[in-house]
């Protein structure tokens, strides 16, 4: 990088701090910390990420077998069993497309289907392709696809039979699993990260659905005691902001740009980036073997 790019510092950081300090750009905001926990979900995999203090609680991290394309794989399969019209080679292609453009999260999907059987034309979009082999238009419908694709999230057992927790009751067993002490701090910052977290009502529907899992503990709790003990409620709140789908990048830059190289100055403008990365400088003069050192805690790693 110092060679090849010639990059006044480098440091090399966790993406799930970068969309942490990402998440500092959303309004809910009200304090600026590294203490949450990262949803992070992209196209082939979903991590929840718990992080204190700036550090990842790496034993409790867990996978989620549900991301953007196994969404896009099951939107494909209800859109062959009902659409006739939609060219075979381009089935997985229109999907993705519909997804992107269409889909959102519902509140309540019995309700859903109860709101697009009253009303129909309302609720029931269209959606116009093009036939790459005869160049002819093909349109189709697209009706209860809009929300049952997003809906795996909440109930996987849809799309995939051998997984059967919602992505809330994930998100819980990783904070329940992390130090008693950092508990409460996770619950209050769940940060939402990656283009899968981009439909609709995503956050919305997460915070309720994990804030019902944490309520109904309380008052077990409170059952168990006799009504002895009055458990002190926990809040839940999850972080949504416009730089979601690219937190990782967004945080990173802004990490980036607390220091502004002034040239003409010969200084540094801010030197907060250049007192946590490995300069330029150190490099010329140390070699390769600064990377074994931390600049943060001045130590060998």
């Amino acid at each position: 990088m110092f060679e090849s790019f010639n990059v006044p510092g480098l440091y090399i950081a966790v993406q799930a701090v970068l969309a942490l300090a990402a998440s500092w750009t959303s309004r809910q905001v009200g304090e600026r910390t590294l203490t949450g926990i990262v949803i992070d979900s992209g196209d082939g995999v979903t991590h929840a990420i718990p992080v204190a203090e700036g550090y990842v609680i790496g034993s409790c991290i867990k996978h989620i077998p549900i991301a953007g394309r196994d969404i896009t794989y099951f939107m494909q399969q209800l859109l062959r069993e009902r659409e006739v019209g939609i060219p075979p080679e381009q089935s997985l292609e229109t999907a993705k497309a519909i997804k992107e453009k269409y889909c959102y999260i519902c509140p309540d999907i019995v309700k859903e289907f109860a709101k697009y059987d009253v009303d129909p034309q309302k609720w029931i979009k269209q959606y116009t392709g093009i036939n790459a082999v005869n160049q002819k238009k093909f349109i189709i419908d697209v009706g209860y696809e809009r929300f049952l694709g997003p809906e795996i999230f909440f109930h996987p057992e849809f799309a995939n039979p051998d997984f059967m927790e919602s992505i809330s009751d994930v998100v819980d067993e990783v904070i329940q699993n992390c130090p008693i002490d950092v508990r409460r701090p996770l619950y209050k910052n769940v940060v939402l990260s990656g283009g899968s977290t981009m439909f609709r009502d995503f956050g919305r529907r997460l915070q309720r659905d994990l804030k019902r899992v944490v309520d109904a503990r309380l008052r077990l709790s409170e059952e168990l005691s006799g009504g002895r003990i009055k458990p002190k409620p926990v809040e839940v709140q999850v972080i949504t902001h416009h730089m979601q789908r690219y937190a990782v990048w967004f945080g990173g830059s802004m990490l980036a740009s607390t220091s502004v190289h002034a040239p003409s100055a010969g200084c540094l403008v801010q030197p907060e980036f250049f007192q946590v990365c490995h300069t330029k400088k150190d490099y010329e003069e140390y070699g390769p073997t600064i990377c074994r050192h931390n600049p943060v805690f001045g130590v060998m790693s």
